[in-house]
């Protein structure tokens, strides 16, 4: 009996034992992951111990690990820095912030490539990405701020206070459709822009971004240079643009509200619902400015809609709507002198016509990627556009109305030739239609007023619409074939090799042809078989740094405004009248040599991009304007001038100083950007009619304009930019950031170009600096509630500098920026259910 009674108790203890041990090594360390910058939970995050499997973070980023097996875990998560934890106390509470992952470009992928390995370290060509960190210094308004301090070798610039934009990839992307040549002041051409894989560009390849709501963009790819063998009839480049994306496990609604001087003002409502196989996001957006100078209001109305949707493991579907209404009222250029006396009246003409641009855009796209095999997927895209524009200025009216549609699709295969040698590639098509019609009309003086002669004053009113000028309706089809393969090697070196067939043709029908006119009243055009090569070769060292070598090649081709030219009747030279079609304009093309290396170093901190390209533009499609008199032009035609050689060096750094999860900063990341540019015309000459002889019978006056050998007008030789950016664990965080532009030329031969002004008189815009910061608080409490208030100045100098240069337009020749210091705050409230 004691026997049964003893064995009982040591049986019992030894239970008691046990299950203290079971209990201790069952002993769970909890945490929570969130966006070091944000602080918003991230939700489906990897926690692993020591390289196995573990657990991922729920919907509010919590996570919970048994103790016992680990004493070190790593956090993981798309898109962030990994990050590892040593355990020494299972009663620790974890908070820990992931940063995001730019600064390692190893882990920064881009949208098109024929490479399997998506990561920029990879790819043999300039690229620059934008993320939030990067569009969110500023109040994020307009997409110019980040471009022009983030991307070496690319400008933006915009006519009004939020349109009229255009981007600049090494000095080429301005349209040609400027008064006085070699450049436009009005339209962007030259490069593709895509918003969420919906082209942004139209079938002629014009792109006008006036309906776009840059609030919304998340993500900016820029790829620098020819991109024919991808994208089609980009001669300059190409801009991808993505919306914001909702976290996985994650349903939110928020209210953005921010306010500034020059009465600007934005409010945004949005929703935001995020799972493993889907995610939503509404936005609505409203947005004004009173301007920063004379007639110069803004108001914009924007809904956007993306969502993404994976049915099972081998279908992904992606859609996007979007409807935008913006009007963009226009100050007048300033002439040199009124710019150097500050005096910002500009060109009454345009008040008196009341300047403004008004678009009202429908845009729509739906995407479908279907993954065959785990070798080969394919990726179609069906879109459609519908652009309403009216538009005036100093020379009157004009309405546009166009749609588009077209699809864009490709098939991504990659196979493994053996164990040291894969091959894979991108295949595709876009094509895209434009239907359209254009009518300008003159304007006259409102009839309601009295005063129907003398000066025109501030107090009368505007003038209004008068008769038809012209009615054009303009069919454009684009289409483009392409295919780029990449074989990875040995030593992690890569060959590149691809090619682009693009296409387009042009119908134009004038409706507004009258017996007495002797040009046809249609016109047809086609430029076929545009052939776009690309070779590259990479090599990467480590895993951390490349080194690249490439050459590619692009078109453009001319749009349906070069065609249809005026001119004036021979024998006076005082009234225009019709004339006859330009049909002998040829593409341009423009060929590119690069070479560049790239690097991620000092254990992901410092992350640095190098690039010296050589791109020569041939054929450079000029404008040449024929004066009436000394004040007025006649009419104006195009011309294929001669070329253009951009030599170029561009670097970006990016450096994380210091990073710590525990102390109170969590991060400070200086970063630098460096452009530097020699562009020189080559052989670029043209004849100008610059008038009628004194004497009968009256002849045109023949002058050869001569441009070679001088500095390509409206790109400044150096632009540099640099910074700081820094996140707190209690969530503040702030940026500073300084940016340099030089001087330069604004003519193409640097003088007066032939108009009234002093012999010798030099065209010259000087050099400015800017100097903008911020400061805000972002955290989320109790779980649900989140918060971001944020105060921000830019041009803290009160700098005087132009938001946009008429190039080869002087006297008229500024769009003044604002005068004194920007000031801007906001307050963006979240709900997290």
């Amino acid at each position: 009996q004691n026997y049964c009674i003893m064995k009982s108790i040591i049986l019992s203890v030894s239970f008691l034992f046990i299950l203290s041990i079971s209990v201790f090594a069952q002993k769970t360390i909890k945490g929570k992951v969130f966006d070091a910058n944000t602080k918003s939970p991230l939700s489906g995050a990897t926690i692993s111990f020591s390289g196995k499997g573990g657990t991922t973070s729920d919907a509010a980023g919590m996570f919970s690990i048994d103790c016992s097996k680990t004493t070190t875990i790593t956090i993981s998560f798309v898109g962030y820095q990994n990050y590892t934890h040593v355990v020494r106390n299972c009663n620790d509470d974890l908070q820990i912030g992931l940063t995001s992952s730019s600064q390692n470009l190893n882990e920064v992928e881009i949208t098109a490539t024929s490479n399997q390995n998506k990561s920029i370290l990879y790819q043999p060509q300039a690229i620059t990405k934008l993320t939030t960190t990067e569009l969110k210094r500023g109040n994020g308004l307009f997409l110019d701020d980040a471009i022009n301090t983030n991307v070496p070798g690319v400008t933006m610039n915009r006519r009004t206070v939020s349109g009229g934009q255009q981007i600049n990839i090494r000095g080429y992307g301005n349209g040609s459709r400027g008064t006085r040549g070699v450049s436009s002041n009005f339209d962007g051409q030259g490069y593709k822009l895509y918003l969420n894989g919906i082209p942004v560009t139209d079938a002629e390849g014009i792109t006008t971004m006036d309906d776009i709501d840059f609030s919304s963009i998340g993500n900016v790819e820029v790829v620098k240079g020819p991109a024919g063998s991808l994208y089609g009839l980009a001669i300059a480049g190409a801009v991808n643009l993505h919306t914001l994306k909702p976290l996985a496990g994650t349903t939110s609604v928020g209210q953005d509200i921010l306010i500034g001087n020059y009465g600007l003002q934005r409010y945004t409502t949005h929703f935001a619902m995020g799972s493993d196989r889907s995610s939503l996001l509404v936005n609505y957006g409203y947005q004004k400015s009173d301007g920063f100078t004379i007639h110069n209001n803004s108001h914009k109305n924007f809904v956007n809609l993306a969502g993404d949707f994976q049915p099972n493991t081998k279908q992904a579907i992606t859609s996007y709507f979007g409807y935008s209404n913006s009007y963009d009222e226009r100050s007048g250029e300033l002439t040199i002198g009124q710019y150097d006396t500050s005096n910002f009246s500009g060109n009454i003409d345009y008040i008196k016509r009341d300047g403004h641009s008004n678009v009202i855009t429908y845009r729509g796209g739906l995407g479908h990627t279907y993954f065959f095999t785990k070798n080969i997927s394919n990726t179609t895209t069906i879109f459609g556009t519908s652009f309403a524009s009216n538009v005036s200025s100093a020379g009157g009216w004009t309405d546009k109305l166009t749609t588009n549609a077209g699809i864009r699709s490709t098939v991504d295969t990659k196979f493994n030739l053996s164990k040291n040698f894969s091959l894979s590639g991108i295949t595709g098509i876009e094509m895209q239609r434009q239907d359209g019609q254009t009518v300008g009309y003159s304007m006259k003086q409102a009839p309601n007023d009295p005063r129907t002669t003398g000066t025109w004053t501030w107090g009368d009113p505007y003038w209004v619409v008068n008769t038809a000028t012209s009615n054009v309706a303009a069919i454009s089809k684009t289409s483009s074939y392409f295919t780029e393969w990449t074989l990875a090697m040995p030593f992690d070196i890569s060959l590149t090799a691809g090619i682009g067939v693009s296409n387009m043709k042009i119908r134009l029908k004038d409706r507004f042809n009258t017996a007495t006119i002797t040009k046809p009243s249609q016109f047809d055009t086609a430029y076929k078989n545009l052939v776009s090569p690309h070779f590259a070769l990479n090599k990467v060292f480590n895993k951390k740094i490349s080194v690249y070598v490439s050459y590619s090649r692009g078109y453009k081709a001319p749009v349906s405004s070069y065609f249809y030219i005026v001119t004036p009747a021979v024998t006076t030279p005082v009234t225009p009248s019709t004339g006859r079609v330009n049909s002998v304009l040829k593409t341009e093309i423009g060929d590119q040599f690069e070479i560049g290396t790239k690097g991620s170093l000092l254990k992901d901190r410092l992350s640095y991009q190098f690039a010296f390209y050589d791109a020569v533009f041939k054929n450079k499609m000029t404008a040449v304007a024929v004066p009436l008199n000394n004040t007025t032009t006649a009419y104006t035609y195009m011309v294929n001038a001669g070329k253009q050689d951009n030599i170029g060096v561009e670097a970006s750094i990016k450096y994380t100083v210091f990073k710590s999860e525990k102390g109170f900063f969590s991060a400070i990341t200086p970063f630098f950007n460096f452009t530097y540019s020699d562009f020189k015309y080559k052989d670029y000459k043209y004849q100008l009619i610059s008038g009628k002889t004194t004497s009968l019978p009256l002849k045109d006056s023949i002058v050869t304009v001569d441009y070679s050998n001088n500095p390509v007008a409206g790109v400044a030789k150096v632009v540099t930019s640099f910074g700081v950016d820094v996140t707190t664990k209690p969530g503040l965080y702030a940026n500073i950031n300084y940016f340099y532009k030089d001087g330069m030329t604004i003519t193409g031969n640097g003088t007066d170009n032939g108009l009234p002004a002093p012999v010798g008189k030099p065209y010259h815009a000087r050099s400015y600096s800017l100097l903008n910061a911020k400061v805000g608080f972002q955290r989320t409490f109790a779980k649900h509630f989140g918060i971001d208030a944020y105060f921000g100045v830019n041009n803290i100098t009160n700098t005087k500098y132009p938001i946009m240069i008429f190039v080869n337009q002087p006297p008229d020749a500024y769009i003044a920026g604002p005068a004194n210091a920007n000031y801007f705050g906001g307050l963006n409230l979240k709900y997290n259910f």
